[in-house]
């Protein structure tokens, strides 16, 4: 459901004077983070800003934090059936559901968030239109590679057999069945609960988001290795984009590229990564950098994940041989694969 005002900004005067509308809208974008988070003071700033520039004023963003419209497992569906105009999904909340868009989430691949999110999303904008085909595919935001953060401390796999972990996203947690491990399924929002209540024992997160959750006070030991991404979406109900007069459907478009993308996930980039930063500084916490041996041990275990994407992918009748393909192709073009 959209908000529409039609302003008539030239009458007819004879039979040589035309009459013009412009279209003016706001819409709604619901997300889950507090508004103090970086991808609300800078990304979506940012890009609506540029956005009403670009419209010159038409086209009015109003944004819906700390899950207002919603809880943020629901955020797709939400955006899909109107509730939100604009989403900021997570599709890794939605276990399953994205199969292709899986291999995202598979750790020791994007080494890069910024560039990550210009390959990413040229990899994946022509297979949204199959796998998400209900809404509009608008924009990529993967997070800092993130890592473990921990009670006490976690150095190889075999360390998280027993332990109580909060995983970013699906694919996490199967790797942490895989090691021993019970998953404990929160969103981002839900973290510091779990931990604090001592329902979790550790957790994948960014570096930052320690801090801007107020986790730190929780977690003391952290595993110091680019690990993994969780990788978010912009998207639009789809019937409201297609509702949008051409010229504003265009100032959309043209803010729903791959440059975009990057744009977008620089401002939230810095910031987690000044959060490992802040921990070396801090003498409470305690940050383990792996030997050479101990990242290949992790390599190793999280190996298996690649065949069960693989196995999904082609139950769904993708290839997985072209798609892993095209994904690591689109990550060395663009200096973001991890090596």
């Amino acid at each position: 459901m959209k908000l529409v005002k039609t302003a008539i900004l030239a009458a007819l005067v004879g039979t040589s004077t035309g009459a013009y509308a412009q279209e003016e809208v706001n819409l709604r974008l619901a997300h889950w983070l507090p508004p103090t988070h970086p991808v609300q003071e800078i990304a979506m700033t940012d890009w609506i800003q540029s956005i009403t520039e670009a419209s010159e004023g038409r086209i009015g963003i109003t944004i819906f934090p700390s899950s207002q419209l919603g809880a943020p497992a629901d955020h797709y569906d939400m955006t899909r059936d109107g509730i939100a105009d604009i989403g900021y999904v997570n599709p890794g909340y939605n276990a399953g559901r994205f199969p292709i868009y899986g291999l995202a989430e598979i750790p020791f691949h994007v080494s890069d968030s910024k560039r990550g999110a210009v390959a990413l999303h040229e990899w994946y904008d022509p297979i949204a239109e199959t796998e998400m085909s209900e809404v509009y595919f608008c924009l990529i935001n993967p997070h800092d590679p993130g890592t473990i953060h921990s009670k006490t401390e976690v150095k190889v796999p075999e360390d998280i057999r027993g332990k109580n972990i909060r995983p970013a996203h699906a694919t996490m947690a199967k790797f942490v069945a895989r090691l021993g491990g019970t998953s404990i399924q929160v969103s981002a929002p839900e973290a510091r609960e779990a931990i604090a209540r001592g329902t979790a024992d550790a957790m994948t997160f960014p570096w930052n988001s320690i801090y801007i959750f107020g986790i730190d006070s929780e977690t003391k030991y952290h595993l110091d290795m680019p690990f993994y991404i969780s990788s978010q979406m912009l998207l639009f109900n789809k019937s409201v984009y297609e509702g949008l007069s051409e010229e504003n459907r265009q100032v959309i478009d043209d803010h729903c590229t791959p440059e975009w993308s990057g744009r977008f996930s620089e401002g939230w980039a810095d910031n987690e990564a000044s959060g490992r930063d802040k921990m070396i500084a801090d003498d409470s916490h305690t940050l383990y950098e792996p030997t050479a041996e101990e990242i290949q041990l992790w390599r190793d275990a999280a190996a298996p994940l690649l065949d069960d994407w693989r196995a999904e992918v082609t139950a769904v009748g993708g290839n997985p041989d072209e798609l892993y393909e095209g994904y690591r192709e689109a990550l060395t073009r663009h200096d973001a694969l991890y090596e």
